[in-house]
């Protein structure tokens, strides 16, 4: 294991009864009886955890949690206390903490801490590895690369980004299909001219055609005077089509006329305007069925499809949903000015993000990121923080228990409910009581009582 843990304690057999501990379980421990001594060390030494008493004489931990967040340094801290104090520990937990435990202490209990802490801290650290490899285009998009599929996704569009041939990228709704067109316009010659994107499904019908090509003045009733259209305006550079399967059959084929032509005509003009405009266009449609339906055009699909890229959704890349999160989370906290959240997700509330099937993909991630961020009260973002239909998702993904329920009686069932509803937070919450009881709506000592009732005390 080879892992460094500080224990900082002001009772000297305390502090031998820990080092035998965790020597066993195969830390390498150091001791302090104070805060002072336990700062000398750290000066000095980089450690990878720290166990830290409340209560001590001179600085306690309430202080050394505050050196350490004005110094500016990591290390993940779990908070030891006799007082069994629920609002002590919570206040704790904002001061940087990342857990804390109840004296006396099980030995199993210690090291669980222990195991749930260093499994944060290495995803922390994976999550630092993963930053330092996203790839960025010259002028700052940015796209989470780790699974393979991502990869040969990006190598294709960064590959073909360097000539004019027309793009068609294809997805479900929200797999990032416009942050891949301006990383092609971004890695292609065309960096520095201007990329223009637009909707095909948000522009009137009537409206269509002097938006792509532009009208002149008086070319009909609200022409109050000449006006450049989408593909003009983009001369130079790259036009994004989203959603071009919305596009109406009679603009498909000005559209097509552009492609083959590359000329525009404004509405109301005589005379044709040269433009170079390399085109990407993006839909969630499945066109070859659009084709065969009548509702588009043959030979503008294949004008479109030169080069194919089909960005895969989330669920097939679950390598990239730890990136992604913590990527949104640091965006989502400098745009928000979010003083409330100075750590990364817990390893629970990971593992939510991880089961669930991301049916709005990309998109709903960032939704829902913010939304976790603005509801979270402590330092990280727990399970409590995260939408009920994640949970569901989760327990959707593996086996469901089978309630031995006694007919529908719901006064008969409620002991059974209960243990039931106990049993899944500490699961999910991987035997964290303070979450769990957070999740299940109750108060911490009347989850204690409840895991005595039920038998449940032994359980992580």
């Amino acid at each position: 294991m080879d892992l460094k843990v500080l224990v900082i304690d002001d009772e000297p057999g305390f502090l031998q009864m820990l080092q035998v501990i965790l020597s066993q379980a195969g830390y390498r421990v150091t001791t302090c009886t104070s805060v002072d001594d336990a700062l000398d060390q750290i000066d000095r030494v980089r450690f990878d955890l720290c166990l830290c008493d409340l209560r001590m004489p001179g600085t306690d931990g309430m202080g050394f949690l505050q050196v350490l967040k004005t110094r500016g340094t990591q290390l993940t801290v779990i908070v030891m206390t006799a007082y069994g104090s629920h609002d002590t520990a919570v206040a704790a937990m904002k001061a940087g903490a990342y857990d804390y435990v109840n004296k006396p202490f099980q030995a199993d209990e210690i090291l669980l801490a222990l195991r749930k802490a260093v499994e944060r801290e290495q995803l922390r650290r994976e999550n630092l590895e993963l930053k330092s490899r996203i790839g960025r285009a010259a002028s700052g998009t940015t796209v989470i690369c780790k699974s393979e599929g991502m990869k040969r996704v990006i190598a294709t569009a960064t590959r073909i980004a360097a000539y004019r041939s027309t793009v068609l990228l294809t997805g479900e709704s929200g797999t990032g299909k416009e942050v891949m067109a301006r990383l092609i316009h971004e890695s292609s010659p065309r960096a520095r001219q201007p990329f223009m994107a637009v909707n095909c499904g948000a522009i009137p019908e009537g409206l269509m055609e002097s938006e792509f090509f532009g009208h002149m003045k008086g070319s009909f009733t609200d022409a109050s005077g000449n006006k450049r259209g989408l593909i003009e305006s983009a001369n130079g550079g790259t036009l994004f089509l989203d959603e071009v399967g919305e596009l109406p059959l009679v603009l498909q084929v000005k559209i097509l006329r552009f492609l083959q032509e590359g000329e525009v005509r404004r509405v109301g003009d005589t005379r044709s305007i040269k433009v170079d405009v390399r085109i990407v266009a993006a839909t969630a449609r499945d066109l070859a069925t659009e084709v065969s339906t009548g509702r588009f055009r043959e030979d503008l699909f294949y004008r479109l499809n030169v080069v194919p890229i089909k960005i895969p959704p989330l669920r097939e890349r679950p390598e990239d949903i730890p990136a992604l999160a913590e990527h949104f989370l640091l965006r989502t906290r400098e745009r928000l000015e979010a003083v409330n959240v100075d750590g990364g997700f817990t390893p629970e509330a990971m593992r939510l993000l991880m089961a669930y099937s991301w049916p709005g993909n990309v998109r709903e991630m960032e939704n829902l990121v913010e939304r976790a961020v603005v509801l979270s009260e402590v330092g990280e973002i727990g399970p409590e923080a995260l939408p009920e239909h994640l949970w569901e998702g989760a327990q959707n993904a593996g086996p469901r228990s089978v309630l031995p329920l006694a007919g529908l009686s719901v006064k008969r069932n409620q002991r059974t409910l209960e243990k039931y509803l106990i049993v899944q937070a500490l699961e999910a919450t991987g035997g964290n009581r303070t979450r769990a009881a957070k999740i299940l709506e109750i108060s911490h000592r009347a989850l204690l009582y409840k895991l005595k009732e039920y038998g449940l005390g032994n359980r992580e």
